[in-house]
């Protein structure tokens, strides 16, 4: 056994971050820490019975359960149109679009990637493996590589790679799936590639390839590496060469494993839905530089199991929505796996619940459309207000963000935005 990442998680429930978030500062999948935490303070602590004012409502983004990134006064996400997918940046004031860069083929669900920005660059992977690095004022192509024509990669099942790559330093760090290549570290300038990650098989659940996660940074038992849940679980690959440092197994479904890794110092929580269920690892110096993950506690599907929407870390706890398709909102002494509340009772929505910590407050957008706000509290589960979103073009799956005191809500073609800054 081996396992997991850690990617400067922060978080104690009296709001320690390891800086303070800048407006503007959203430029990635999950946040600047990729852990569901927003820095920001001011806002909504309850919402009105009709919910928070909408803003602004922009249609034109296409298909696809894509998040949006926000950077530099402009909004990224990405969608399908007619028969190609596509990475959109948006003006962030008059929401015009500015220009769209073609990634690749398109399906008939759309991608599920959100961009990440890094200065002047963005990247975006399309469901067939093309990723795309674009200029991020212009949209003009830079470089791109695929998945499967140049790694021979896979993914696990049939929905489509989609990752959203991570950038250190001048590596881009990307998840083709393939035998000699789990995890893969490129040029973030020109698509070289600097390493590929060999991954041996480490158990027998799951499926070879690719996962429905993406790669967080991890510095346990002294080591930095990048952590990622495929499809056979977690592995682990060394920062500096790409050498494979630890896999996990049991947490692997062999339908689809999503959730992106949880990390805090040297310990990695990670979970899947499908009836599989959660862990809790540690990780530790294994001689020569190497690193073994021991896991402490596994909770079975009935006890803790996310499905697609997230989890989030605040001190001592883990908050999540709990359940197979079910966003139940639970809470859970993460050291330990004890319940603190919740797993038990449905939310105000239905389906999957997607989860986005800030400034004391649990976000949670449930699959049917309805956003929930919770008190981010281990004493109970208090709910400060629900409303029904201003559109529902399908599963409202993509996650919450929260940039200058806006929430931000993608639904297919649409991008909805709330005030939810206290006044």
């Amino acid at each position: 056994m081996r396992t997991i990442h850690h990617l400067a998680c922060v978080a104690v429930l009296a709001c320690t971050f390891p800086a303070p978030m800048l407006w503007g500062d959203w430029a990635q999948w999950r946040g600047p820490n990729r852990d569901g935490l927003c820095a920001e303070t001011g806002l909504l602590k309850e919402w009105p019975a009709e919910g928070p004012k909408l803003l602004w409502k922009t249609t034109g983004l296409g298909r696809g359960y894509a998040g949006v990134a926000i950077a530099a006064g402009r909004i990224f996400t990405t969608g399908d149109r007619e028969k190609s997918q596509w990475i959109i940046a948006l003006d962030l004031k008059t929401q015009k679009e500015l220009w769209a860069a073609k990634v690749g083929p398109g399906r008939p669900d759309g991608p599920r990637c959100t961009p990440t920005v890094d200065g002047n660059l963005v990247f975006g992977v399309g469901t067939h493996g093309d990723l795309l690095c674009a200029d991020a004022a212009t949209g003009k192509e830079l470089w791109r590589v695929n998945f499967t024509n140049d790694f021979g990669g896979q993914m696990m099942t049939h929905w489509g790679y989609s990752e959203s790559p991570l950038v250190d330093g001048n590596k881009l760090v990307c998840t083709p799936g393939a035998k000699n290549a789990a995890l893969a570290a490129l040029d973030k300038k020109t698509g070289k590639v600097i390493w590929k990650c060999a991954a041996p098989d480490f158990g027998a659940q799951g499926k070879d390839g690719a996962g429905y996660s993406s790669p967080v940074i991890g510095e346990g038992a002294g080591v930095r590496q990048y952590i990622t849940l495929s499809g056979r679980g977690l592995v682990s690959a060394a920062a500096a060469d790409g050498t494979f440092l630890w896999g996990y197994n049991r947490v692997a479904n062999k339908t689809a494993n999503i959730p992106t890794p949880v990390v805090n110092g040297d310990h990695v929580f990670c979970s899947s839905g499908y009836g599989t269920g959660a862990a809790l690892l540690k990780l530790a110096a294994s001689g020569n530089g190497g690193v073994k993950a021991n896991e402490v506690y596994f909770l079975a599907a009935k006890e803790f199991q996310n499905h697609h929407g997230g989890m989030v870390m605040l001190g001592g706890h883990l908050y999540a929505g709990h359940g197979h398709n079910a966003g139940s909102p639970i809470c859970i002494e993460w050291k330990t796996g004890k319940v603190a509340w919740g797993g038990e009772q449905p939310g105000p929505g239905t389906g999957s619940a997607a989860v986005l910590y800030a400034d004391g407050r649990l976000y949670f957008r449930y699959e049917n459309g309805v956003m929930a706000l919770f008190e981010a509290t281990p004493k109970a589960c208090n709910l400060k207000g629900s409303f029904e979103l201003a559109s529902k073009l399908g599963k409202s799956w993509p996650h919450p963000v929260i940039d200058d005191g806006k929430l931000y809500i993608r639904d297919q073609d649409v991008l909805l935005c709330y005030d939810v800054k206290k006044r």
